[in-house]
Order: C-alpha cells, then structure tokens, then sequence
C-alpha cells in the first residue's frame, strides 16, 4: 500500500511537471518572438532565463494556491476552473512585468493568444491525466461502520465521487467488535462514523496496528480538540485549549486588513455593484438592497446588508425561511448575482462598520439560530468570533450542508483561525465563483 501511494505522487508529480514545463517553454517562446525584439535594450540570455523563471513561479504558486494539481482528487470541472484561474491570473501578472519593462508600448494580442493555447493544453492535460489515475487507481473498496441513520448522508456525498469511492458494505456497531474486524479486512480503507467513543479507540487502533486506511466524521469534542497547542508537564505530554480566541495584536492586524480591503474592494468591486443595482431595479422596479437582521460576536444583533436577490415581501406568508433548490422566490436576475456572489458586496460597508470581518462563520438569523440551538445546543459557538463575509463553510460546504456540518467546519475554522487560514480562504472563495454546486439551496424533503 505504501508504495501504491508513493507511485501515485511521483506520478502526480510527473503530470504538474509537464504542464509546467509546456507553460513556461510556451511563455518563453512568446516573450522572446513578440515581446523582448521589441524592447529598447533587449534582454539577454541571463534576462531572459530569469523573466521565464519568475513567470513559472507566479504560475505554481497562484495555481497551487487552487488545488490546480490535485489529480485524482478533485473532479475534471473543479481541476479546469483551478488551472483556468492559475493561468489568467499569472498572465495578467506577467502582462504587468511586459508592460513596465517596455514602458507600455507592448501589445497585449501575444499574451491573449497563449492564453488560448495554454486554455487548450490545460484541458488536455486535466482529460488526459485524469483518465490515467482513474485506470491506475480505480476507486477504493470502502466499508462504513455507523452509529446512527445520519451515516447516510454522508454515503451519499460519497457515492456521487463514484471515481474515488466505492462503499460495498454498511455495519452498525451493535454488530461487535470481532464481526466488524472482520468485515473490515475484506477491503481498502474504512469510514468510521459517530460510533461510540470505546468502540471508535479500538478499530482507530486495529487500523493504525494494520495500515489500514480510515476516514472518520468528527465529533464536535474531536474538532475542539485539533485546536489544542501540545506542551509537557515534565514528562507528562498534555494539550491546552484556551478557547480564548486571537490575541489583541492579532485581532487589531485583522480589523486593519478588513478595513483597508473593504475600502479597495468597493472601488474595484464598484462597476459591477451599480451595473447588479441597475439590474435590479429594471427588473421589478422594486428596492435594490435589503437589510435583515443578523448575529454576530457574542450573540450581539445587527443589520446585513445584501442585494435582493428575491422577489418583493418573499417571506410575507412563509416568515424567515432559508432558500430552497429551485426556490421560486428567486428572481432569474437573484439566480445570477447568487451564483456570482455579487449579492453579497453590499457587506462590504457592514465590515468597515465592524459588524463583520472579510473571513469568519456566515451571520445568522435569530430566529434560525434559535432554531438549530434546539437540537444542536453547540451552534451558540459560532458567536466566539466575528462574523464573515465569507468562511470555511462556504468554501467546502454548499447552501445544501446540512447545519450540523456546517457548524463542524466553522469551529475547525474558529479553533485553527490565522492569518494564514483567512488567506487561504478567501482564495478558495474566488475559485468557488466558477463552481455553480456550491451556490444549491436546501433540498427539501421528500413526501413520505
């Protein structure tokens, strides 16, 4: 199993170094036919090595940054949008580096035409190496042992990667130790989901002892726990949760960085913002922004603003009601801005008011919150830090995750918050604008 996987890198590894060698010979050929012959002072050979070389590192790490080489991880769709924003962004850089070295006169028209031809190569790539894990890896034989009915669910997500995974069997943990042991053996990896704490420690152990691969759904305690800092007492190894938060200094460079990008993103984001109210407005004639009641840090309530995305008085008869697949309260111009997100740079002026900040758990109705507080008294723990205009639920989760996962990603979010974190997601939030699956409302139950 181990050298499966050491295989499986090395090729992952051969697949990025292909496609970033085509891109970087493919720039080094544009530069030096349409670009450098045109320069007052031609670079020369050493000029010319390092200009290429600082486009191939633009382009690995913001394609990186996407997941842009995750073969066999993520699906062709997803690997396509990572490498398209990996590509656009890293040319529209190196057009910037063209244009100061030649002081302005350089035309874009090279530059738009290997982005073509890197686009062509990038799909290719994606089909061509994509094809070749799935014949070198077919999907895993999984067994999932469960506690309750919610196992399902996750079968589910997990079954619509059917080119990842294959779940062949269920057993409950009522069955026993020794009768899931033996099931287990009998394939690849195993999910263990919400099972007694006893039970889960031993086939952790079992697995650990027969590197057996295992996929676990956390408890919330697990996740409180990962945000734990490991010290010894002595010789006695502990771990602390201060579960008090970022430390003053780190909490005054946030609310600095969110002020100075919030002012930036609503110059830049201005154009569309007037072009998504004109939209609006010619649509129904009816109010471009709505403002609802949200909470924020320490349960403390305040007044989201967002373009209407819905029709005029949409909760009149239903009350607060969350938005549903297919939700016919949608207006066609609403489907648009929401899939885009546009519906939510209003909530650029509730960060520079301090009501918000750019990353952390998405604000909450009252009414909803005391809702899911009756059956999840855990969901008060979202209010520990400030509310965001986006978080790490939304960037792995859809509008269709279920409450209690989401409120699991946003306390892995709260418990492991960093500068570092809230960059990461802000660009995963980018990537997730060119993957409409994560813009799905809440499926609504079927009829018995």
């Amino acid at each position: 199993m181990n050298n499966k996987e050491q295989f499986k890198r090395i090729i992952n590894l051969f697949a990025s170094m292909v496609i970033i060698s085509i891109f970087a010979l493919s720039f080094s050929q544009v530069w030096n036919d349409s670009y450098n012959d045109q320069m007052l002072d031609p670079f020369w050979k050493n000029g010319n090595i390092l200009l290429v070389l600082i486009y191939t590192v633009m382009y690995i790490f913001v394609a990186n940054s996407f997941g842009a080489f995750h073969l066999g991880y993520y699906t062709e769709l997803s690997l396509i949008g990572s490498q398209l924003l990996g590509m656009v962004i890293t040319n529209v850089l190196a057009f910037v580096i063209i244009s100061l070295i030649g002081r302005g006169r350089l035309s874009a028209v090279p530059m738009l035409g290997l982005s073509l031809y890197e686009l062509f190569i990038l799909i290719l790539w994606v089909y061509v190496f994509s094809f070749l894990f799935s014949k070198l890896y077919p999907p895993r034989r999984m067994i999932i042992v469960y506690g309750n009915t919610n196992a399902r669910f996750l079968v589910e997500k997990m079954g619509s990667r059917d080119d990842k995974y294959v779940i062949c069997e269920a057993i409950g943990c009522d069955e026993g130790y020794d009768r899931i042991i033996n099931r287990i053996n009998e394939y690849e990896a195993v999910i263990i989901s919400d099972i007694p704490h006893e039970l889960r420690s031993e086939l952790l152990k079992y697995c650990l002892d027969n590197s057996i691969r295992v996929y676990i759904n956390p408890k919330l305690s697990d996740i409180i726990i990962r945000g734990a800092d490991e010290f010894n007492m002595f010789d006695t190894p502990l771990l602390l949760n201060r579960n008090s938060g970022l430390k003053f200094e780190q909490k005054l460079f946030k609310r600095t960085l969110d002020i100075v990008f919030s002012f930036i993103g609503i110059i830049i984001a201005s154009p569309f913002m007037l072009l998504t109210a004109l939209a609006i407005r010619l649509y129904d004639k009816g109010p471009v922004l709505y403002k609802q009641k949200r909470l924020t840090t320490g349960g403390r309530e305040f007044y989201v603003y967002k373009f209407r995305s819905m029709i005029v008085n949409a909760e009149k008869n239903s009350g607060a009601t969350l938005a549903k697949e297919n939700d016919d309260r949608i207006t066609p111009i609403g489907r648009i801005i929401r899939k885009i997100r546009f519906d939510e740079l209003p909530q650029l002026i509730n960060i520079i008011k301090g009501d918000m900040s750019f990353v952390g758990p998405r604000p909450e109705r009252p009414e909803i919150a005391a809702k899911y507080e009756k059956t999840m008294p855990e969901f008060k723990y979202r209010l520990k830090t400030k509310a965001g205009l986006t978080g790490y639920a939304q960037v792995m989760g859809k509008y269709n995750t279920t409450p209690y996962d989401k409120l699991k990603m946003d306390l892995m979010y709260i418990e492991k918050q960093s500068l570092r974190l809230d960059i990461k997601i802000v660009i995963l939030t980018i990537k997730t604008v060119f993957t409409p699956s994560a813009t799905e409302g809440v499926k609504e139950k079927k009829k018995q």
